[in-house]
């Protein structure tokens, strides 16, 4: 498993990681096409595809996770309709008693989200997890995805962590495969990130469904 006293930073995804990602499957497969078809009258089947290939074109870069781009895209009010459906917004059960141990263990606690500044800031309000952190990042300060390198090297300049020394812990297998590129020595899959789908196997890196499988007994 990992082994604590190599590890002074942790570099922490949100959706699906501390949080529970039903909410934003939900919104994203569910109420944007529901919502794009009424206004432009569609069939839902319809609509659900022609959302599909929009979230295919752009998979991946920074655009996929921006809520500017997707509110000029579709012409939706994306952040209204989040804020609609923000009771699903919920920590996942084991994310609380993690933090708790990575501060009295006096690691440096980085969030580090390719979420849009908007859904991080509505996801604290409901949430206040920021309370544990040493530092917030939304991945948009940078311009870049942590799919691609360029925000690595970023990120680092910014920080100054030792990537040896780092653990990066994420729920999505190309962004863990792009911290392994760049050389974040100790990596963890989250293998169950929405609580309303089964869990994902993972044989690439270290996979856990609940934190308190890495935390010290």
């Amino acid at each position: 498993m990992l082994n604590w006293s190599e590890i002074d930073t942790v570099l922490l995804d949100m959706d699906g990681t501390l949080l529970d990602l039903h909410y934003d499957n939900y919104f994203w497969l569910h109420v944007v096409p529901e919502e794009y078809a009424k206004k432009n009258q569609l069939s839902i089947e319809r609509a659900r595809l022609i959302i599909e290939q929009k979230y295919q074109d752009v998979m991946g870069q920074l655009s996929w996770y921006c809520l500017d781009y997707w509110q000029k895209e579709l012409d939706l009010p994306i952040m209204a309709l989040k804020r609609e459906i923000q009771h699903l917004i919920s920590l996942r059960e084991d994310t609380i008693p993690f933090l708790q141990f990575l501060k009295q263990s006096g690691k440096h606690i980085v969030l580090l989200t390719n979420a849009h500044p908007d859904s991080l800031s509505l996801k604290i309000e409901r949430t206040q997890f920021d309370v544990y952190m040493d530092r917030l990042i939304s991945t948009h300060e940078y311009g870049f995805s942590k799919e691609q390198q360029a925000l690595w090297h970023a990120v680092q300049k910014d920080l100054g962590f030792n990537s040896r020394r780092t653990l990066f812990v994420d729920d999505s297998l190309s962004v863990l495969k792009s911290a392994k590129q760049y050389g974040i020595a100790h990596l963890l899959a989250i293998a169950n990130p929405d609580s309303k789908k089964p869990h994902n196997q993972i044989s690439d890196f270290l996979a856990i469904t609940d934190y308190r499988q890495v935390m010290p007994t």
